[in-house]
């Protein structure tokens, strides 16, 4: 997640770079050939180019749409995930025997040890997402590196288990459902000890429930992409608009400038304004694209390793635990 007032210029062009020179290059080869080579039967009628860029506007317009909302339901699904943690902790200490409790400790160890499953199942690759692109790859060159892909799992999570968990939980698919599936184990044989009476675990096990459902609505995110045929389309005409949309100015600017001083100059106005131009549609569809999986760990995504490292301290200060985790900070102004 950015968190600055804005992306500065040189990031901006730097990170579009690729998509600017494509475009100049759309726009000088036509302008060329009509100059110089005498080709005016390139130039076609505007009408249709113009209507295909506005058919483009509002499909691009509705991805991004789309992409904003699937980054907002994340934001709130890990919003939830807070409250969920806190509501789960507060029970499970004065439940279970109070902040000493060996078996509260337990249950605490055992929710951090979700949240990092789990955020590392976020960040796993998906074959439609686009952090290996060159442009993110660059951009988090210079900036920023995803904590998942650098810091193995095991040794992150490992704090957390006894040696006999975490080889259970490493030897499992979905680890962090595995984990909480451990923790209702846990709340039941309390219950069977007596610690818990059957207010106390339902209560728990409500919790329990909870934290599933929200692992489950980020699994939904995560695993199904914005659907391929949207995506297509979008992409197929975009692209048929900006390279059209030169051959469909040469014959407005060609006269654009008749009966003054610039008469005949005016043509060549085409390779900035095509260039402008085309370079906007592409942008604001890259933008789209930039959000579009809010798990990937993409400057603009939800700031999971952020917030469960927040949690993690909250919880432990409600134990009254003194050594507490560093905060994640911002490195270029970006968090995750």
């Amino acid at each position: 997640m950015h968190i600055g007032k804005r992306y500065s210029l040189k990031e901006f062009v730097m990170w579009s770079r690729r998509d600017i020179y494509k475009c100049l290059f759309i726009a000088v080869v036509p302008t060329l050939f009509y100059c110089y080579a005498g080709w005016t039967f390139i130039g076609i009628s505007w009408m249709p180019v113009a209507m295909l860029g506005t058919a483009v506007a509002f499909i691009v317009g509705f991805k991004n749409n789309a992409s904003y909302n699937r980054l907002w339901e994340a934001r709130q699904i890990y919003g939830a995930i807070i409250n969920d943690s806190r509501a789960f902790a507060v029970k499970a200490r004065d439940f279970a025997g109070g902040k000493t409790n060996p078996s509260v400790r337990l249950l605490f160890n055992r929710h951090f040890a979700w949240l990092t499953f789990l955020r590392y199942q976020l960040r796993d690759p998906r074959p439609w997402e686009i952090m290996d692109e060159v442009r993110y790859k660059e951009y988090m060159k210079g900036a920023y590196s995803i904590p998942e892909r650098n810091e193995p799992l095991e040794a992150t999570v490992q704090e957390f288990l006894s040696p006999e968990e975490l080889q259970y939980l490493l030897g499992k698919k979905n680890r962090a459902s595995q984990t909480l599936a451990l923790q209702s184990e846990s709340i039941a044989a309390l219950h069977q000890q007596g610690v818990l009476n059957d207010f106390q675990q339902l209560q728990l096990q409500a919790s329990i429930t909870a934290l599933y459902e929200q692992q489950g609505k980020a699994e939904r995110i995560k695993n199904f992409p914005y659907p391929r045929n949207f995506s297509s389309i979008t992409t197929y005409l975009l692209h048929l608009f900006v390279i059209l949309l030169p051959f469909g100015l040469l014959k407005e600017f060609a006269h654009l400038g008749d009966g003054t001083v610039i008469e005949g100059y005016t043509i060549h106005f085409i390779i900035p304004f095509t260039t402008i131009v085309g370079w906007a549609f592409v942008t604001l569809d890259a933008v789209g694209d930039s959000s579009i999986n809010p798990f990937e760990g993409s400057p603009n995504d939800v700031p999971i390793t952020q917030i469960s490292r927040m949690i993690e301290t909250d919880l432990k200060e409600m134990l009254d635990d003194t050594q507490l985790p560093a905060p994640v900070v911002p490195v270029h102004n970006i968090v995750l």
